[in-house]
């Protein structure tokens, strides 16, 4: 069980790009202080800044449950400002399979990758 790869794609409510903004600065400054297993975090927008697209790659299932423990005060303000689908790309621990209850992340497990040698 290695690496795991988030994407996450976010479709802003009316008035709530400049929130969002807002609590990704502060997210990502959680991120740099607190987070040697988080090995990226960026955030992608479209041209009129209506969708961003985010991508998280995380060194282990338990460098993505600690993200996840650093993001609980500022999530539900995160998650509030747009309708969010999301997808976690690689092979979960069994703790991090039994925090994965809902339908957002939808996981993906490997069937076949070249990697760079």
């Amino acid at each position: 069980m290695g690496e795991l790869l988030g994407i996450a794609r976010f479709r802003f409510h009316p008035g709530k790009v400049e929130e969002y903004k807002r609590l990704s600065a502060q997210a990502m400054d959680i991120v740099r202080a607190k987070e040697s297993g988080t090995l990226e975090y960026a955030i992608y927008f479209n041209e009129d800044e209506s969708e961003a697209v985010v991508i998280e790659r995380f060194a282990s299932s338990e460098a993505l449950i600690e993200h996840g423990a650093n993001m609980s005060e500022i999530s539900p303000a995160v998650l509030a400002t747009a309708t969010v689908e999301g997808e976690l790309l690689g092979e979960p621990n069994d703790e991090l399979r039994a925090k994965l209850t809902g339908p957002e992340p939808q996981l993906f497990t490997p069937y076949m990758s070249l990697k760079p040698r």
